[in-house]
């Protein structure tokens, strides 16, 4: 290799050293899991299972190609369908990951705008494509919508704002009436990862509270809440057409298999169900009593979310760490977020709820933190 490439990855090697080489993939240990997505356990569901099984036997372990070409099935067509009727959309595309529907989409639709505003915690998935796009673009404070009216309603040009519904790693959500306001005088584009079939009674999330004409673009995961794996872009029938025929990403990847989109299938008929609503009952028990029990004990939440995702700031990455291993050791898997997914001197454990979580367990679970931190 040329000596500058071999250079700039020593440099490289070195920077992940003094980081404690974070960025190595890790084998999940042994003990309870509070570093999933899988809110309603819904991976590990029979139903789900089943379906996938089922998929399997009759149409294989792979779609064997792209969408275009030979990789659409039946139960791909369904779940299309089954996702448009739910949240009452015109039009669904597949996608074999979130990340690659938020670039993709970002990339080719920020072209059609004149600027695009992102919030500041926005996912990398989302910052990656408005970049590549090329168009004029800004990020606003946090959840501060408001401030981005008088810009929005000073021109006749297009924008685009683009937020989450849940935000990954503060638990947070944007203010639904801002929300409402700023949708009309600009587009929208909703990330929905973390809300889609936990958030809202019936667990459609924001797609459930904002019509197509005020979110006319919708981004939904299949592997959080619904604990399969994929993604969706849902829109109008021409913003659909169009990233058919533009977004590089759904063109030329091989299309997640027909047992995957039967899985999802059946995981968001779960969710539409009486054992949806009650897992979700159940979820927010546990987010309650992991509350009050932080409350009871001490221990610091960074913000009053009644979402899954409850974050406990320690500051530095070596604390984080300490922290981590601590409840590793004690029989209980979390994440310890550091510097660059969140700023430096912002480390913090991220503990993920689910509704397979005993409240016996989460009870223990904070009894360990709370002795860890008072040493």
């Amino acid at each position: 290799m040329h000596r500058q490439v071999t250079d700039a990855l020593q440099h490289a090697a070195s920077q992940r050293q003094q980081q404690q080489r974070w960025r190595q993939p890790q084998v999940r240990p042994q003990g309870v899991l509070l570093a999933s997505n899988d809110y309603l356990g819904l991976s590990e569901h029979p139903q789900v299972i089943a379906a996938y099984q089922q998929a399997l036997q009759q149409y294989g372990t792979g779609s064997g190609g792209s969408a275009l070409v030979c990789g659409t099935q039946s139960p791909h067509l369904y779940l299309q369908q089954q996702l448009a009727d739910w949240l009452e959309r015109d039009n669904v595309l597949l996608f074999s990951s979130g990340f690659a529907a938020n670039f993709s989409s970002l990339l080719q639709l920020g072209k059609l705008y004149s600027k695009i505003h992102v919030d500041r915690l926005a996912h990398a998935s989302l910052i990656d494509g408005m970049r590549a796009s090329g168009v004029r673009w800004q990020r606003f404070a946090h959840n501060r919508l408001a401030p981005l009216l008088p810009e929005l309603t000073a021109t006749d040009q297009a924008h685009l704002v683009v937020t989450e519904s849940v935000f990954s790693m503060d638990g947070d959500s944007p203010c639904l009436a801002q929300l409402r306001q700023v949708a009309e005088h600009a587009d929208l584009y909703v990330d929905d990862a973390h809300g889609l079939g936990v958030v809202g009674a019936d667990g459609r999330s924001i797609g459930g509270v904002m019509n197509q004409r005020q979110l006319p673009l919708l981004m939904v995961t299949f592997g959080k809440a619904l604990g399969v794996g994929g993604a969706a872009v849902l829109a109008p029938t021409a913003v659909i057409d169009y990233l058919h025929n533009h977004a590089r990403e759904y063109i030329y990847s091989t299309a997640i298999s027909a047992a995957q989109a039967a899985a999802v299938s059946a995981a968001i008929k779960l969710v539409q169900s009486a054992e949806g609503s009650s897992l979700r009952q159940r979820l927010q028990e546990n987010i309650a009593h992991v509350s009050r029990l932080a409350a009871g004990y001490g221990i610091p939440l960074m913000a009053a979310t009644n979402t899954a995702i409850q974050l406990v700031p320690v500051g530095t990455d070596s604390k984080a760490l300490q922290l981590q291993q601590h409840l590793r050791n004690r029989g209980f898997v979390v994440a310890a977020i550091r510097p660059p997914t969140v700023p430096p001197g912002q480390a913090r454990l991220r503990l993920t709820l689910s509704a397979s979580h005993t409240p016996a367990v989460l009870t223990q679970l904070m009894q360990e933190l709370a002795q860890c931190l008072q040493h």
